[in-house]
C-alpha cells in the first residue's frame, strides 16, 4: 500500500498557487473500477440470458482496476463498508514515466 509520502503538499490559501489548486479541486471527475473485461461476438452477446456466466480476462485473487476519466490510478480490492462495497486502495500508480509506460488508456 502507498503512503503517499512522495505526494506534494496541497498549497494553503495563501500560498502561491494555492488558490489555483482550490479551483482545480471543485472539478468533477469520474470514478470507476473494472473488474475485468472480454471480447464476445454480437451472436454471443445475444445468446445471454439470466444466470448466463461471462468469464472474465482476470484471476478472481487479483486486484481491480481504478480508473479515474477512463484513464488507471490505482489498484485495489473490493470491501464492503455498512452492507455497501467499497474498494480499499492497495497500490497507486506514480507519476514515474517508466513505471507507466506500459498502462492502457481505456475508454
Amino acid at each position: 500500500m502507498s503512503d503517499l509520502s512522495d505526494v506534494p503538499a496541497v498549497p494553503e490559501e495563501g500560498a502561491i498557487g494555492g488558490r489555483n489548486f482550490r479551483m482545480l479541486a471543485e472539478i468533477p471527475l469520474r470514478l470507476s473500477v473494472e473488474v475485468g473485461s472480454t471480447s464476445l461476438k454480437l451472436s454471443e452477446l445475444l445468446d445471454l440470458g439470466e444466470g448466463s456466466v461471462v468469464e472474465l480476462d482476470r484471476q478472481a485473487n487479483e486486484l481491480l482496476d481504478i480508473l479515474v476519466n477512463g484513464t488507471l490510478v490505482a489498484k485495489g480490492e473490493v470491501v464492503t463498508v455498512n452492507g455497501r462495497f467499497g474498494i480499499r486502495v492497495v497500490d497507486v500508480v506514480a507519476n514515474d514515466p517508466a513505471r507507466i509506460a506500459g498502462l492502457e488508456r481505456r475508454s
